[in-house]
């Protein structure tokens, strides 16, 4: 029977730098949450497909960030601290619930230490205490292809130095290489950011003339990688939509003001975002392929307030118990308040999750058809998503996946397959010219560049052209403490060009920490690389110095095969 093409699940994992940064309410308990709630889920899910003789065939970004924290021994003994406390407090629920005669309350919370129970019996024996080892196994195997993005998640359009930029990929190609063993075919762009070749200059700084910089695809070929993923408007023009607009007050208040500035581009209908391109191939360079992530399934899942996840009978996200913050209420209606929301029912749950995997599976089957029956072509369905969508903001995510999955394993007419598999199949012939932009409302850059954020890209650039002088004075200098030195510096600066702390200050989630990272990364950078002036002069580095740096290495302890040169060049 003829297929009418394939469906590529994307899921884009990561969280910021957060180990020996706070644990609550800002800092690692964000992890323990993200790896309980979404990744460990995701894990059980994939293993569940398999046992059942089903290859998931996901696609799934780990970003080097993130995979360095779950795989850092500090990680491993918080988990379990946190599973156990978690446990515990639900513990604590179900007393209090049986103590005001609320028995239905009471049954949800003794769920819930079921449910962190078993996440710390699979953390310890399915997962030998190594989730990202569970991974690998995974893609060893065949199931699931991971792919890589940048060190720490930089917002590539606006780096003001190609050393950046280079440093970003070139980490988080090294980063893959060590702990997966093999080199990464494909590459998660940061908010799905992209900036074509062009004269440039910073929108931020006292700079004002502007110079030439490579288009970001430029750099992905020549570190060997294949493709890489945008939202459909960069490859097909039209308008582009936001889902995360809707769930933050403060980017709607941003938004009044960058609305008026913002014109659709124009439609490019000979386009498809249900097929592969190539993206400005030059001669002698690497050929890197884009795919774009497809409109229709994307809002279904992405949309709190139109998709599945805004279903009234699903767990409500943001109601949660006080103090332990478990939850134990549905949606309910998007139109009432959190003290209107009803008391949660899993069967009833349950019993949505297979009316929407369904739904999804015929719309992915709908849409292929489509583009067969129009083209003649075998085509693909991208669905990019945040991995922490399933399971963290949507509970029952998880569990919806695993049916989206195992039905279209069964439908003889369309497949499974990853970005790689696809390409593999079907390579690209066709070639376009993207535009700048990113994902979400009005596609461009106003998310991470606005009125409150300015400051933090002022500092950026400073340090850039600080790292910059002090590379190629010292980079190819053989002194070991002076490599020691100047290895932090580009941890700390890596640190600092992180695009979340301008998302936490614009969505206002955890403005305060976003801001004080920013200040703790460039404070630290400022001060490594007066010691390193400091160091270069006199040839000694004092017991202060040295404390200091003892103390940042310990802090902020990832990336132990960075290499300064990377930023020369």
């Amino acid at each position: 029977m003829k297929k009418y093409g394939s469906f590529s699940l994307v899921l884009h994992c990561h969280l910021p730098y957060v180990l020996s940064h706070g644990r609550w309410p800002h800092g690692t308990d964000w992890l323990n949450e993200a790896c309980a709630e979404t990744y460990i889920p995701l894990l059980d899910t994939f293993y569940r497909l398999r046992e059942e003789k089903c290859s998931p065939k996901v696609t799934i970004n780990i970003t080097p960030v993130l995979a360095e924290q779950i795989s850092h021994a500090d990680f491993i003994s918080e988990f379990k601290q946190y599973l156990k406390s978690k446990i515990e407090i639900s513990r604590q629920d179900e007393r209090q619930f049986n103590s005001w005669g609320l028995s239905h309350l009471k049954v949800l919370a003794q769920r819930w230490e079921e449910f962190y129970t078993q996440k710390l019996i699979y953390f310890q024996e399915k997962c030998q205490e190594n989730i990202l080892g569970s991974f690998r196994r995974l893609q060893d195997e065949g199931h699931i292809e991971i792919i890589t993005s940048c060190a720490t998640h930089g917002y590539l359009p606006l780096l003001s130095k190609e050393g950046s930029i280079r440093t970003q990929i070139k980490q988080g190609v090294a980063s893959y290489k060590r702990l997966f063993g093999r080199k990464p075919q494909g590459f998660w762009l940061p908010e799905c950011a992209y900036r074509p070749a062009y004269k440039w200059r910073p929108p931020v700084g006292k700079r004002k003339s502007s110079y030439l910089r490579k288009g970001i695809e430029e750099f992905l070929g020549e570190n060997g990688l294949n493709y890489f993923l945008v939202d459909t408007p960069l490859l097909k023009g039209g308008k582009s939509i936001g889902v995360y607009i809707h769930r933050f007050q403060a980017l709607e208040v941003l938004w009044k003001d960058f609305q008026k500035q913002y014109q659709p581009r124009r439609q490019k209908p000979e386009l498809s975002p249900y097929q592969a391109y190539l993206v400005n191939p030059q001669e002698n360079r690497r050929p890197v392929a884009v795919f774009a992530r497809d409109p229709r399934t994307g809002l279904q899942v992405w949309s709190g307030k139109w998709g599945y996840p805004g279903d009234r009978w699903y767990l409500e996200f943001h109601k949660k118990q006080f103090p332990g913050g478990n939850r134990y209420w549905r949606v309910t209606s998007s139109k009432v308040g959190l003290g209107e929301k009803e008391e949660y029912y899993p069967q009833k749950a349950e019993e949505r999750i297979r009316e929407n995997a369904g739904h999804f599976k015929e719309l992915i089957k709908s849409t292929l058809k489509e583009h067969y029956e129009r083209t003649g072509r075998q085509g693909i369905v991208c669905a990019p998503f945040d991995a922490e969508l399933f399971g963290h903001w949507w509970f029952e995510g998880p569990q919806w996946l695993y049916l989206v999955l195992k039905w279209i394993e069964e439908d003889p007419e369309i497949k499974l397959n990853t970005c790689s598999e696809f390409l593999n199949e079907h390579f690209p012939a066709e070639v376009v010219s993207l535009p700048e932009g990113s994902w979400g409302q009005g596609g461009f850059h106003w998310i991470w560049l606005n009125q409150w954020t300015e400051w933090t890209w002022k500092y950026i650039y400073e340090a850039e052209e600080k790292m910059e002088r002090l590379v190629e004075k010292y980079a190819n200098n053989n002194d070991s403490e002076l490599q020691r030195l100047l290895k932090q510096l580009l941890r700390e600066l890596l640190l600092l060009q992180s695009s979340d702390w301008q998302f936490l200050i614009s969505t206002w989630t955890a403005r305060d920490y976003g801001e004080a990272r920013v200040n703790e990364h460039y404070e630290d950078f400022n001060h490594l690389s007066k010691i390193i002036d400091e160091y270069a002069e006199k040839g000694v580095l004092d017991s202060g110095n040295r404390e200091f740096l003892n103390f940042c290495e310990k802090k902020d302890n990832l990336f132990k095969d960075i290499k300064p040169n990377w930023f020369q060049g």
